[in-house]
């Protein structure tokens, strides 16, 4: 079987969109950061014919379109939009053709062709995964990577029974699609993730969390439709793959279903004004306690319009909240439910619901045209570890957290709260992949960058 990428679905109470929304309601998928692309196994012959898959893909495929390690562009190509420089090396095994497809027919062809002659291929999109695995294999095979990056096209459509809503490629950027939503309606928004330079589609394939979780969820529960190439080659929509694949390539992981091509999504409200927060609290201005206390209020919130994340660096805690609205509607119930914080209206930045996602993914950076750039961010030598918290950490053990951070090189860990609307939905049923949605406390993710 080949694997690929996933999704999910957005409530709506028009007659069209009853089936879809009571699955949407019942489902929501809360994965990890880290599954963010994924690698295509097929059922392969016992011997694989790299020169007899090439062979075959130039039958249908412009040759220009499939870079080889004999090619000029080669390297370029492989390491585009990779961002981990740990997997740059000559150590790192490489893939004996990178198909760069144009076309849903190219994506097609390299399914086949890898199954006839025993090929195993990885899809990449955005090159967000932190192994490394959509264009690199930790152990000696003959595979090929499928290179989703020119496939970015976004169509917004308004004039949708069930609302609002995308056709979004997987190889568009969240940047780019949050970029494009706005400007054709700046009332509309999409509840996705805070790194601008992740591939829709490995995105969406773990769940796809954001700042917006709190309120809308995550973007799996928004999509509504997908086009997906099978393990036979075929490509298909949600009427053609069925309920059964439909479901399970809404947030289950890129691993075995097909390779998502594109996504129909819903979309949002936002208002005209939401409000930043970036609040550092060093050791001796109380972090510990107030992290400490956040545990158990950033989960708990309300209104669910705001989430309040904490970056864990150094001898300091930040606070960086998001709330969909302005400052003097929330900072009562953030000095009533987190005193200790001492939150301030100077602490208060307002602006427009895309500035703000240009300001989270480039730490203050408001210039929206930034989030078109799809080569921003990670470009270092770097190790990420994720996980999720099911019960609060006592206080003595984030005093020693606190000591770990003051050694050189100790990277920085983030804190995210869940609560709110995915709190909300039933684990089992019908509801998509992400049985941990209701038992986390909240996800942790580590990172540790620097040379060599």
């Amino acid at each position: 079987m080949p694997a690929y990428i996933t999704g999910a679905f957005r409530p709506n109470n028009k007659q069209a969109c009853v089936q879809g929304a009571n699955m949407a309601l019942r489902g929501l998928a809360t994965a990890l950061l880290l599954i963010n692309l994924s690698s295509c196994y097929l059922s392969t012959p016992s011997f694989a014919t790299s020169d007899g898959f090439i062979q075959c893909l130039t039958q249908k495929i412009p040759s220009e379109l499939i870079v080889t390690p004999g090619s000029s562009n080669f390297t370029s190509v492989l390491v585009s939009t990779s961002k981990n420089s740990n997997f740059l090396t000559n150590a790192t095994v490489k893939p004996i053709c990178i198909v760069t497809v144009t076309d849903a027919s190219h994506v097609q062809t390299a399914v086949v062709c890898g199954r006839q002659n025993g090929v195993r291929l990885r899809v990449r999109s955005g090159g967000h995964d932190y192994e490394g695995l959509s264009y690199r294999s930790a152990r000696a095979e003959v595979f090929a990577v499928v290179d989703l990056a020119n496939l970015r096209a976004i169509t917004v459509s308004t004039d949708e029974e069930c609302g609002p809503t995308v056709w979004v490629d997987s190889g568009a950027t969240v940047g780019h699609l949050y970029y494009t939503i706005s400007k054709a309606n700046p009332e509309h928004g999409f509840p996705a993730g805070e790194c601008p330079t992740l591939g829709v589609g490995g995105h969406f394939s773990g769940g796809g969390i954001g700042m917006m979780m709190r309120r809308y969820g995550l973007a799996v529960d928004h999509v509504i439709d997908a086009k997906l190439v099978n393990a036979n080659g075929e490509l298909l929509d949600r009427a053609t793959m069925g309920e059964d694949l439909f479901w399970a390539i809404r947030g289950g992981g890129g691993e075995s279903f097909g390779i998502v091509l594109s996504w129909k999504v819903g979309l949002v409200k936002v208002p005209p004004t939401v409000t930043m927060f970036r609040i550092p609290r060093t050791l001796e201005q109380g972090a510990v306690d107030i992290v400490t206390k956040w545990q158990d209020v950033g989960p708990t919130l309300l209104p669910r319009d705001i989430n309040m994340m904490v970056i864990l660096q150094g001898q300091q805690a930040v606070f960086q909240a998001l709330y969909l609205g302005r400052c003097d509607e929330i900072l009562p119930t953030i000095a009533s439910r987190l005193p200790e914080l001492n939150a301030t209206k100077s602490d208060c930045n307002e602006m427009t619901w895309l500035e703000s996602m240009a300001c989270i993914g480039f730490r203050g950076n408001t210039n929206t045209t930034a989030l078109l750039d799809r080569n921003t961010g990670f470009n270092t030598f770097f190790k990420v570890k994720s996980d999720y918290v099911r019960h609060a950490i006592d206080k003595e053990v984030w005093q020693k957290i606190f000591n770990w951070f003051s050694m050189n090189g100790s990277g920085f860990v983030m804190l995210e709260p869940h609560g709110g609307f995915i709190g909300t939905i039933p684990t089992r049923g019908d509801s998509v992949p992400a049985p941990e949605r209701c038992v986390v406390y909240h996800p942790v993710h580590r990172f540790l960058a620097g040379r060599r």
